[in-house]
């Protein structure tokens, strides 16, 4: 298979100049379907309906978009336009950060895995570890830190929320401490950035993958891109942006400790031939040493697993060692 040039590389990822120059990379991309994913009012969350409308979206689509969330609008606008102002930054502040910023905290990047891609993809993207506040204070941008704190320390009530209803379907009372470890010990809040693209129909914004987090929480500006893979057929289903709505996805963590009950699901980004687009994905991720398997309380009337226990950051490694591959990633956790 043929690769990157090493020199293009080097421009776009190591030097941190991002994808501008990357029109010679082209990729076709399929038709898409009129379809569209559940909306689901989150106000009255510990409501069975609500709940219920929950789980089905879960095990059904395995997307849904939320709204009435309890993030206050100025936080999310607020955060947008921290985004913004990030990556407007001049070359040379972003290079710095590339430089200076210990990878647990902060993470500078272009594409998804550059040196493993025949096709880079058209997007830059910061990712904020959420740590201890001195490691944020320390490290996370000014242009955007405070934005970003503000904003995750609402959404951080809200995962836990939702966490508590999707572990409710399966049978599981209490998030706990150990859950908690297994489930969202390690959360970054991502801002990816996808520049207006001359030729959007020959490029990926990022390639058909499913997640391997817990969940995804995404919050998306008004531009439009996102699709999913239609739940009865090869078709993609568009995710259109919804004013002030988080999209929530299954990540490949809970379709293998649910045993498959949920479903994680592929998806893409096309690029915009007019607008820059942006997106804040919150990555909700296990403890790198937390053991991830079928929960005992998924295997009814003799189920057998699905799936066998895997070290999390052994399934994290084998996922960033590759170019996105669909849903190829979940094999390796397979009985």
């Amino acid at each position: 298979m043929p690769t990157t040039p090493t020199n293009l590389i080097d421009f776009l990822v190591n030097q941190a100049n991002g994808v501008k120059a990357r029109l010679d990379k082209c990729k076709i991309i399929p038709q898409d379907s009129e379809q569209s994913i559940p909306i689901i009012d989150f106000t009255n969350w510990e409501d069975i309906q609500v709940q219920d409308s929950i789980f089905s979206a879960a095990t059904k689509w395995g997307f849904f978009q939320i709204v009435n969330h309890g993030i206050p609008i100025n936080a999310v606008d607020d955060l947008k336009a921290s985004v913004h102002k990030f990556f407007e930054l001049p070359v040379e502040e972003k290079k710095s950060l590339k430089e200076n910023s210990p990878p647990d905290v902060v993470r500078l990047a272009t594409s998804f895995s550059p040196h493993a891609e025949s096709v880079l993809e058209w997007k830059d993207h910061l990712h904020l570890v959420y740590t201890s506040e001195e490691k944020i204070h320390a490290y996370w941008p000014p242009v955007c830190k405070d934005q970003a704190l503000e904003y995750m320390k609402y959404a951080e009530a809200f995962i836990r929320k939702l966490l508590k209803v999707l572990l409710k379907k399966l049978n599981v009372k209490e998030l706990g401490r150990e859950r908690e470890h297994a489930l969202m010990d390690t959360m970054s809040l991502g801002f990816v950035y996808y520049p207006a693209c001359p030729a959007p129909e020959l490029v990926s914004g990022v390639s058909p993958h499913s997640d391997i987090t817990s969940i995804t929480v995404l919050l998306q500006d008004d531009i439009g891109g996102l699709y999913v893979r239609g739940k009865d057929s090869d078709g993609w289903i568009n995710v259109p942006p919804v004013n002030g709505a988080l999209v929530v996805n299954i990540g490949d963590v809970l379709q293998i400790m649910s045993n498959e009950c949920y479903k994680s699901i592929e998806h893409r980004v096309v690029a915009n031939r007019n607008k820059t687009r942006i997106s804040m994905p919150i990555f909700v991720n296990p403890a790198p040493d937390a053991i991830i398997g079928p929960l005992s309380k998924t295997l009814k009337n003799g189920d057998e697993p699905l799936y066998k226990q895997v070290v999390y950051s052994d399934y994290f490694n084998h996922f960033f060692s590759k170019a996105h591959d669909g849903k190829k990633t979940i094999e390796f956790a397979k009985i």
